[in-house]
């Protein structure tokens, strides 16, 4: 088994802040639905969409997540923001591009729960994938 650099969210934000954030975060936090790698089933999971310089991309800010992974197996997913669902195809940035994205995205949702903690504890921008998001095919 390969070690890979991962920050696991707490009980209480896997179990209940997950749930409730695309419910009163609707206007910052999306749905990613994934197909699992292993499986085959969709997972959705929230997510915060960050437009950067007229591009949208997908940050695992935790690290290499489990969506994160199941996105460089299967790149094509679906989005939904504010109830409206989105066939789309990602596209994983190299780790130099990723310090101007990372930035980006603690300043617009730093102020998130959890968000500037982990980016803190995790401040390598390569230990951060991001993924460019591009209209599906």
């Amino acid at each position: 088994m390969t070690s890979r650099t991962y920050l696991k969210p707490p009980w209480m934000q896997r179990n209940i802040g997950n749930r409730l954030a695309p419910i009163f975060g609707r206007s910052v936090v999306s749905r990613l639905s994934v197909r699992g790698r292993r499986s085959g089933q969709w997972r959705t999971v929230p997510v915060a969409v960050l437009e950067h310089e007229g591009e949208r991309y997908l940050v695992s800010y935790r690290g290499l997540s489990d969506w994160a992974l199941n996105l460089r197996a299967a790149p094509d997913c679906r989005l939904t923001v504010r109830g409206r669902a989105e066939e789309i195809t990602t596209e994983e940035v190299p780790e130099s591009e990723r310090p101007a994205l990372m930035a980006a995205y603690r300043k617009k949702y730093g102020g998130m729960p959890t968000v500037s903690d982990v980016l803190t504890a995790l401040p390598d921008p390569a230990d951060h994938p991001v993924f460019r998001i591009r209209a599906h095919d």
